[in-house]
This record gives C-alpha cells, sequence and structure tokens, in this order.
C-alpha cells in the first residue's frame, strides 16, 4: 500500500498543505486557504480524511473551518461559540481534538467547546470555567488560552486540557467535573515558598504517549516534564536540555519512550534558539539523556522561535518529524530527526503543524 502525506499548517494568514509521496522526498504547497484568517490549529481526521481547521482573532470572531475534499473547499461555522457572559467574548479558537464524534475546541479566553455534528455547531464545556481555581487563572504571554487537548485513545469521557497559565486539568466523566493535574511543576514566577502551586502553572504543550494513556510529556514555562500516572504527579526531565524553557513537544508515534523537544533561550532572553544555532533535541529514554540534531538545520545566527503547536511526527517507518517557525520556513526529517532539510520559506509566521497520511 502506498501512501502519501499532506502536512497542514495553521499560520497567521490562513492555512496551507504541503503533500509528497511516500518516500517525501518533494512537497507540493497550496494554499493560503480559510480566506487568509489568523488560523491556530488544523487537524484531520484519518478516518474521513476531512481537515478542520480553527482560528480567527478580534476583528474576525472564532471560528472553526471544514474541507471534505483535501483542502479544494472550504466551509466554516461560529455557531455555539460564545459564553452566556456578555462581557467576555471569545477572541479565537486556539487547538482542536477529535476522537469518534466528538470534536473538541479550545478557545481565548480559556475555555472548552463541544461539537457532535462535524463541526456545525458547538456547545460550551461549562464546568471548566466554573471550577474554583477560575477566578485565579492569568493570562500567559500569548493570553488566556487553553491551547491542549488531549483525549484517552480508548475511554470517550476521559481528557485532559492545559491553559496558559491555570495549568493541567483532568477530567473522567466528558467535562462534568474537573480536577487540578498539576503536582510537581514548578510555577517559578510566584512569591518565594508559592512555587509549587495546586493549580496556576503556565503550560506550554501536552501531550500523550502512544499505546500508554498513563504516560504523559508537558513541555512548561519552567521545565519540562513526564507523569506515569495520567497527570498526578510530574517528574522534572529537563535536565542535560540547554534551557529549561521552550514551547513545543511531540511524541514519536510507536516509541513512547521517544520525544522530541526545540528549548528556546529562555523567557526574558529572546525566546529563540539557543546560541543563534537551530536544533532539535530528542530523548529515546523517557527523558532521561537528551541528544541535539542538527544536520541540515542552519547554525548561525538563528533568531526564530518555534510556537507550541508548531512540530509534530507522522505515521511512517521511519517516523517523519516536522517544525515550523514564526519567520515562515518550515523543516522536515524523514529519518526520526538524524537529518534535517527546509520543505518551505517564505510563509506567514507558522502557529501549528500537524500531519495526515493517506492512500494514493
Amino acid at each position: 500500500m502506498t501512501h502519501k502525506v499532506l502536512l497542514l499548517l495553521g499560520t497567521k494568514k490562513g492555512a496551507f498543505i504541503l503533500e509528497s509521496n511516500q518516500q517525501r522526498n518533494s512537497w507540493e504547497l497550496r494554499g493560503p486557504f480559510c480566506d487568509a484568517w489568523p488560523i491556530n490549529h488544523v487537524i484531520a481526521d484519518p478516518k474521513t480524511q476531512t481537515i478542520y481547521a480553527g482560528g480567527g482573532n478580534e476583528w474576525f470572531g472564532p471560528a472553526v473551518w471544514r474541507s471534505e475534499d483535501l483542502g479544494q473547499t472550504w466551509t466554516h461555522s461560529s455557531e455555539g461559540l460564545g459564553y452566556a457572559e456578555s462581557d467576555d467574548a471569545i477572541k479565537a479558537v486556539w487547538s482542536l481534538a477529535l476522537k469518534a464524534n466528538n470534536l473538541y475546541a479550545g478557545v481565548e479566553p480559556a475555555g472548552l467547546f463541544r461539537s457532535l455534528d462535524r463541526g456545525q455547531s458547538f456547545a460550551h464545556i461549562e464546568a471548566l470555567r466554573n471550577h474554583p481555581s477560575k477566578e485565579h487563572w492569568q493570562p500567559g504571554g500569548g493570553g488566556l488560552i487553553l491551547h491542549s487537548i488531549v483525549l484517552h485513545p480508548e475511554d470517550d469521557k476521559k481528557l485532559w486540557i492545559a491553559i496558559s497559565a491555570a495549568g493541567v486539568f483532568y477530567s473522567e466523566d466528558g467535562g462534568q467535573n474537573w480536577s487540578p493535574r498539576n503536582q510537581g511543576t514548578r510555577a517559578d514566577f510566584l512569591p518565594e515558598g508559592q512555587n509549587y502551586p495546586e493549580f496556576g502553572q503556565c503550560v506550554h504543550n501536552l501531550v500523550m504517549a502512544p499505546e500508554n494513556p498513563d504516560l504523559l510529556y508537558q513541555q512548561n514555562h519552567c521545565g519540562m516534564y513526564r507523569s506515569e500516572d495520567g497527570g498526578q504527579n510530574w517528574i522534572s526531565i529537563e535536565e542535560g536540555l540547554p534551557s529549561s524553557f521552550g514551547f513545543p513537544a511531540a511524541v514519536h508515534p510507536t516509541e513512547p519512550a521517544v520525544l522530541y523537544l526545540i528549548p528556546l533561550n529562555g523567557d526574558i532572553a529572546g525566546r529563540y534558539m539557543p546560541d543563534g544555532k537551530a536544533a532539535v533535541w530528542k530523548t529515546m529514554d523517557y527523558g532521561k539523556n537528551w541528544k541535539a540534531y542538527r544536520a541540515g538545520l542552519p547554525q548561525e545566527n538563528v533568531f526564530f522561535g518555534v510556537l507550541r503547536q508548531a512540530m509534530a511526527t507522522d505515521q511512517l517507518d521511519p517516523a517523519g518529524v516536522y517544525f515550523g517557525s514564526s519567520s515562515g520556513c518550515l523543516y522536515g526529517s524523514v529519518d526520526e530527526g538524524e537529518e534535517w532539510q527546509q520543505l518551505a520559506e517564505h510563509l506567514p509566521p507558522i502557529y501549528s503543524v500537524e500531519t495526515l497520511c493517506v492512500e494514493s
């Protein structure tokens, strides 16, 4: 069976799609789509090959776009994407996640919505914003956003979300009740003695390892962490990295011990590649040891950043790894990070990267 690979990009000026064959040796770029709206996240349903794109801003408002023909045509809807409280207008959709008939959307200001009709309409999961911690949530540098939605692979009622800056929360009943899951993660920006609160951490990215829903990884404003019990406890795995600060994290599609990170030089030092040299860091043992991979990446005057959803892996063997930069360049590796090449340049700032493999 042969496949073609699609890279789904969310950018400041619309969604883009790059397409290649199974060898991934040349790429065709299409776009921009979604009327060049700001698009924060693009995902796809591998079963139906439907593509969903979430975005918007204070001018356009929030919306989820949908394409059922791999990007040839698009429709969009904002139905239901609103809060009852009139003074808290939703600015944009920031993240999407899909399982079975449930399409979830995380928004700014932070909240969670669900669609049961493939994105035509949404309903607010009110219990999250009714959590007692809500009055203490604070916006991170990018705003008060719900940016990570992690769904249990087998139990449709179990899910994790992450908010900057409020922390990780977990529900085991489809969103009717929520509990913080931040034990062991720091909040260095709080006063001394309050650095390990129950909630209030600035999570940057939350991902689940394949074949093990209890194994989670998170890139935090204050470190890199692993949990082996579904987020109830977190262990620091930042030793060996050049920085405790970064945004994206991507797991290997079949190996739970393998994780990719792109550390940046710090929260107040410019938020670019350490020493101005691009590198992707990889662990093969759950974060106990790290190695930098640089072959094919620029090694001089590299001052771009990589945002929280702008790195992904594909499902092929060997796995492909991809990331997009704030300067509009897209890089890819078809050998699990050993060597890299530039796949596209001069795009708008890239907000997200996801992959879709389809039969050709």
